[in-house]
């Protein structure tokens, strides 16, 4: 009872497994450690991943949605940080192309694929602490950033800020190594511990007007309106791929090393009725994420191809698709990142194991922004057939 594949092409899912085999060696040793994941971004870097979704025509693999997104879920089977922070790679790529002109986003991506730049997050909009002043020109960023995943380790960033004297979001792209930029190591949370997610300062960085990104703009277009739900499709990617992971890990050690309760009547754990009952439970359970998964995927290449002539009813129906997915994959994940010890017993409790830190990268990522809300968009279609509203974050 083995996971059904990724449908990635065979050249792609050799270089994922791979790198996936080279991160799980080392994946609980560094969830104690902490700090950045330099070796296994350098394995990335130069696997050539990182321009999975730049099309060929800029230099990169050219690949769709959906391969993408069963890249990151791969990745996330083993090492969940490293998932996050991939993943962002492509979300920092996917708001630059919804967000900048041609003649902006074409370069940026040439030369992310030349150089295989790793782009980092600093945009975080609910943090506001970050200010832009207009110059002739120019803008002049100032201020801090909180929950910047992958900003270490980065040669380009994706910040924004608040114009002084209209209020209005200000995105740009910018060198994270740029004069003023200061990147804080003080990332120490329960899960995700090598995402990197930790502060940027801001002191007077010079903003080029062509760094911008302010054509169209965020919530703009439907088509613009992706963004959020690109980064909604990211999480439920790692969600599933935490839970196929700790379920593999779980299987693994039920068969080789826990032993039946004294009150079974089973000669072998594989046999005793409330194990099987468990594995049961967690299989139905994953296999419905699963279906919903690659359902909002097929939809979202649907919709990425559509173009600026996407339109809202398309957008709305994706939003649903993507937030049923959410919803899903945060429940049955927690339930069985927490349940397998269970299956497993008292002896994978062991700290070396570290089985403990699928539920807590789970529960920290799915905190990000509470499931209640999806489910109460749901609820409006469900009941009142309302489309969710674009927001920046949904």
């Amino acid at each position: 009872m083995t996971a059904k594949p990724l449908s990635i092409t065979s050249d792609l899912q050799h270089r994922a497994r791979q790198l996936a085999a080279q991160f799980a060696e080392t994946a609980a040793e560094r969830d104690a450690l902490g700090g950045t994941p330099k070796a296994e971004r350098d394995a990335i870097r130069q696997s050539g991943l990182l321009s999975l979704i730049i099309p060929d025509d800029c230099g990169g693999l050219g690949s769709d949605w959906q391969t993408t997104l069963d890249v990151v879920r791969e990745f996330a089977r083993v090492d969940s940080s490293i998932a996050h922070v991939f993943g962002f790679q492509h979300l920092m790529l996917a708001t630059v192309r919804l967000f900048s002109r041609p003649d902006q986003w074409q370069p940026w991506f040439q030369l992310t694929a030349r150089n295989r730049w790793f782009w980092g997050n600093a945009l975080n909009p609910l943090d506001k602490r970050t200010t832009v002043k207009r110059f002739d020109g120019w803008r002049e960023f100032s201020g801090k950033k909180s929950f910047c995943s992958g900003a270490l380790d980065s040669q380009m960033l994706i910040a924004s800020g608040l114009d002084e004297e209209t209020g209005k979001l200000l995105i740009a792209a910018i060198p994270t190594a740029r004069s003023g930029i200061s990147l804080a190591d003080d990332w120490d949370n329960m899960g995700q511990r090598q995402t990197d997610s930790g502060s940027a300062t801001f002191e007077r960085v010079r903003v080029e007007e062509n760094e911008l990104l302010l054509e169209p703009g965020p919530l703009s277009t439907p088509f613009a309106c992706l963004r959020p739900l690109i980064a909604q499709l990211i999480f439920t990617h790692i969600y599933l791929g935490i839970a196929e992971g700790s379920f593999e890990e779980a299987r693994a050690y039920t068969l080789k090393e826990a032993r039946p309760w004294f009150k079974s009547s089973a000669a072998h754990i594989s046999e005793d009725p409330y194990v099987l009952a468990h594995y049961g439970e967690f299989w139905v359970g994953l296999e419905g994420v699963r279906a919903l998964v690659q359902r909002a995927a097929k939809l979202l290449d649907k919709a990425w191809s559509q173009g600026p002539d996407l339109g809202e009813a398309q957008r709305g129906e994706l939003a649903l698709a993507i937030a049923t997915a959410k919803v899903a994959a945060t429940r049955t994940g927690l339930d069985l990142c927490s349940r397998l010890f269970e299956v497993t017993g008292a002896r994978s409790t062991h700290a070396a194991l570290r089985l403990d830190r699928h539920w807590r990268n789970l529960r920290t990522q799915t905190l990000h922004d509470p499931v209640d809300y999806k489910v109460r968009e749901l609820g409006e279609w469900a009941l009142n057939q309302t489309l969710p509203t674009p927001t920046f974050y949904s």
